[in-house]
């Protein structure tokens, strides 16, 4: 929605889903690894580091020699993932993910809140 429909094909989406095993989902992710192209890149992104999510992605993109050229990142805010969406084609691994780290913390704020500043006459 972000990103436009030129996006749509370089982006998949995969995650644990409620009460699957690890060992299911691995199984899951390597039969869509099959179903790529031979010489795809991969960016990994995770809301938790060292989550089952990441780690069985890893482990099995390391079982098929794509872990060493693949940008892993975990605490993945949506400033992150849009940055990295917009940018992946243009930038190389490193500068990716320095863009990318910029980006997630620049959008880490602080939400303030004022119970002073309103009245019981005001409207919500």
């Amino acid at each position: 929605m972000f990103a436009g429909n030129d996006m749509q094909g370089s982006l998949i989406a995969v995650g644990l889903r409620t009460d699957e095993a690890a060992s299911t989902f691995g199984e899951r992710f390597n039969a869509l690894l099959k179903t790529l192209p031979a010489d795809a890149e991969f960016v990994v992104l995770a809301d938790i580091v060292g989550g089952s999510p990441l780690t069985t992605v890893c482990n099995v993109l390391s079982e098929h020699g794509k872990l060493k050229n693949a940008l892993v990142l975990g605490g993945m805010n949506f400033s992150m993932a849009l940055t990295i969406l917009m940018s992946k084609d243009t930038l190389d691994n490193a500068a990716l993910r320095e863009k990318a780290f910029t980006e997630a913390t620049a959008a880490i704020k602080e939400f303030q809140t004022d119970p002073e500043a309103g009245s019981e006459d005001e409207d919500i």
